[in-house]
């Protein structure tokens, strides 16, 4: 199974828990935020492939994907897949289209789309060994690699060389035990490092050096909100980089370097009594996306 399937069946799991009274807010926002032609947005404009992927996914996590939400929600997938897509946009495309199919045997694609976009995964391959934001980016991206990998899996087309991709991976790696997105960068940040992790864990080339020095980083961008943080220039915690930070600690089986329930605590003060959630305590609106990242970072944090 891929890394993001087996990730949004442990959520589900872990959110099986929660009461009634808790989900049925969260539930009910997501529901009401699909539109008419079966896509999510974002805080304004149309529906969009990277916001419905988000929204499918805090369905499902909430146990809520069910056949009339998936019906609407692939007719609009259907929609996009003619074209060249940006790579966010595959990507999220991809993991809708296998969700949907996972949870609710949907169909979406035919055996020949699903092969022709693993050809428009291959095409955002970069000459450095990753994987690029598009097909023309001049650097390959850390966590579009990541990405890329990830569907590829869900594809079933076969992933580059691992000794080749984990090197190029490694190259990415600070002093400080973290990883950059790209390599003109100094920085370590949060959502680099997860991929990273998760890269290296998958390709069998994480060694005990890498894996305590990252999860160092990771435990070292935690601070007083009990969020967070992107990176180490930044002081403020997000609900993104909460989530990462605690699903990449957990592949490092090193969450006991954090404090748990300062997390769990961090997302709820973020939530809606009617639903939803905020990226942080500098945000004033709830969308989609951090709605996913704030139930996922409760079910991580075990609350």
């Amino acid at each position: 199974m891929s890394y993001l399937l087996d990730l949004a069946v442990r959520l589900a799991v872990a959110a099986s828990r929660w009461p009634e009274d808790f989900r049925r807010p969260h539930t009910e926002y997501l529901l009401a935020a699909q539109r008419d032609d079966g896509g999510f947005a974002g805080r304004q404009g149309a529906s969009d492939l990277y916001y419905t992927s988000f929204a499918l996914r805090g369905l499902a996590l909430l146990g809520a994907l069910d056949e009339p939400v998936a019906t609407r929600a692939g007719r609009f997938l259907r929609s996009r897949f003619e074209g060249e897509l940006p790579g966010v946009d595959l990507y999220s495309l991809i993991f809708s289209v296998s969700l949907l199919d996972t949870a609710c045997a949907a169909n979406i694609l035919t055996g020949d789309q699903w092969t022709t976009m693993a050809a428009a995964v291959d095409r955002h391959r970069h000459p450095s060994g990753g994987y690029a934001k598009s097909s023309n980016n001049p650097a390959g991206s850390t966590y579009h690699t990541f990405l890329a990998v990830s569907c590829g899996q869900l594809l079933g087309t076969a992933r580059p060389p691992s000794e080749s991709l984990a090197e190029w991976i490694v190259s990415r790696r600070r002093d400080d035990g973290g990883f950059v997105e790209i390599p003109q960068m100094r920085a370590s940040g949060t959502n680099p490092t997860a991929a990273a992790v998760v890269l290296l864990s998958e390709l069998g080339a994480l060694d005990e050096q890498t894996r305590e020095g990252a999860a160092r980083l990771l435990a070292s961008m935690q601070n007083e909100e009990g969020g967070f943080r992107a990176n180490t220039q930044i002081p403020i915690a997000d609900l993104l980089s909460t989530f990462t930070a605690l699903a990449a600690l957990g592949e490092l089986n090193a969450s006991a370097l954090i404090d748990g329930q300062a997390a769990a605590e961090y997302a709820k003060r973020l939530q809606r009594p009617d639903g939803g959630f905020r990226g942080g305590t500098w945000d004033n609106a709830v969308d989609v996306e951090y709605t996913f990242y704030g139930l996922g970072t409760l079910a991580l944090a075990g609350s």
